[in-house]
């Protein structure tokens, strides 16, 4: 057993007064907000702040209450209050000029055979394509490296998302952030660096793939099932 101490119904009870004081202040600050109460001088974006700010803190106290509660009296709160992933707000144009779409895609190489078999089939019909990247025909179909080279090289990559079973991929997560931009960058301007002005901020809207969403999905399905028979496991 453990030596560490418990927690009791009175941490309990403290922890849901947190609560109150957390949603409090979250609510202080959206009035605020929207009253337009904030001091000379502030900076304009500062309201915005307050409010992501608050409503962190209701999560961090949210979070507290739902664990002691479970870890006191063997229940579980039926809400969820998201946490700190939340965009921070947007503080780009109103009316943006120029656009960057900045694309990340995770894969695992799950097939390694397959992927070399694929990579060998396109230098064998086009040997240009193998060539092109510096790579020998020959070692397309033998080395990993040179085979992501290869089909890379020869198909677009929406392309290897619809067919990357066939190539051997497994795919993880995927984001896409669609942000403003005041300008266009100039030819050849952040090639060497292209993500590094990746900001939050600009963000206009993003498009999320994960795993992780269908496990949450699950455990809410889980949940429910176990709320109509009593309080559910954990």
């Amino acid at each position: 057993m453990s030596d560490a101490a418990q927690p009791t119904a009175a941490d309990v009870r403290a922890a849901a007064e947190a609560v109150k004081a957390a949603l409090d202040r979250h609510l202080d600050a959206v009035e605020r907000r929207a009253e337009g109460t904030g001091e000379d001088g502030e900076d304009p974006a500062a309201p915005d702040a307050a409010v992501y700010a608050a409503f962190d803190e209701l999560a961090a106290a949210g979070e507290a209450y739902d664990e002691l509660l479970y870890e006191v009296y063997d229940e579980v709160t039926p809400f969820e209050i998201p946490g700190g992933d939340t965009m921070p707000p947007y503080t780009g144009p109103e009316e943006p000029n120029a656009l960057t779409v900045l694309i990340r895609r995770d894969y695992t190489v799950a097939h390694p055979q397959r992927l070399l078999a694929q990579a060998q089939r396109v230098t064998d019909l086009d040997p240009d394509s193998a060539d092109d990247d510096g790579i020998a025909g020959s070692s397309a179909g033998s080395s990993v490296h040179a085979a992501l080279g290869v089909l890379f090289g020869e198909y677009e990559a929406d392309e290897i998302a619809t067919r990357h079973k066939e190539f051997g991929l497994e795919e993880g997560d995927s984001t896409l952030w669609v942000q403003a931009a005041d300008e266009p960058g100039e030819p050849g301007e952040w090639l060497s660096v292209p993500f590094d002005q990746a900001d939050p901020e600009r963000v206009v809207c993003r498009f999320d793939v994960s795993s992780a969403f269908d496990e949450e999905e699950l455990g809410l399905e889980l949940d429910d099932e176990g709320l109509e028979g009593g309080t559910p496991a954990r």
